[in-house]
């Protein structure tokens, strides 16, 4: 019976934890978003789509400017017609990468999310247990 109990109590100790998860309303609805799916493409299309126009915006009259003020500076060298992506350095699957970054991001987060709910009364009743040991200890080490 012992050797049962020893088994069963790590199974037990995380069963646990897991109503606290429903009884916070908030936690629950971030840890849903984060591993939804649809929200996941979203952000990822999100950034794709911001970082495109990013790299397409003209920066032709910038460095324009800027040779002006210091004519021996690189932009000097700079065509009128230059984009971000140019100066940069032109790749043009750059801004999926950055959202399949995205997308692989939400999910660890998501994954993440759902262990930290899971465990998160776990961890308030170790931060409350050692703040009330810290006291214990500092009230002993005053006497």
């Amino acid at each position: 019976m012992t050797r049962f109990a020893l088994i069963a109590l790590p199974l037990l100790a995380l069963a646990a934890p897991l109503p606290a998860l429903a009884a916070d309303p908030e936690l629950r609805d971030t840890v849903a978003t984060l591993n939804d799916p649809v929200v996941q493409d979203r952000m990822a299309d999100t950034v794709s789509a911001i970082v495109g126009a990013l790299l397409r915006m003209p920066v032709g009259p910038l460095a324009e400017a800027v040779a002006r003020v210091d004519p021996y500076s690189d932009a000097a060298y700079v065509p009128s017609d230059a984009t971000v992506g140019d100066v940069t350095g032109r790749d043009p699957d750059y801004a999926d990468r950055m959202g399949a970054d995205v997308r692989a991001t939400t999910r660890m987060a998501g994954q993440a999310a759902s262990a930290l709910a899971i465990y998160a009364p776990v961890l308030k009743d170790m931060a409350r247990d050692l703040a009330a040991q810290w006291e214990r200890e500092r009230a002993a080490a005053r006497r």
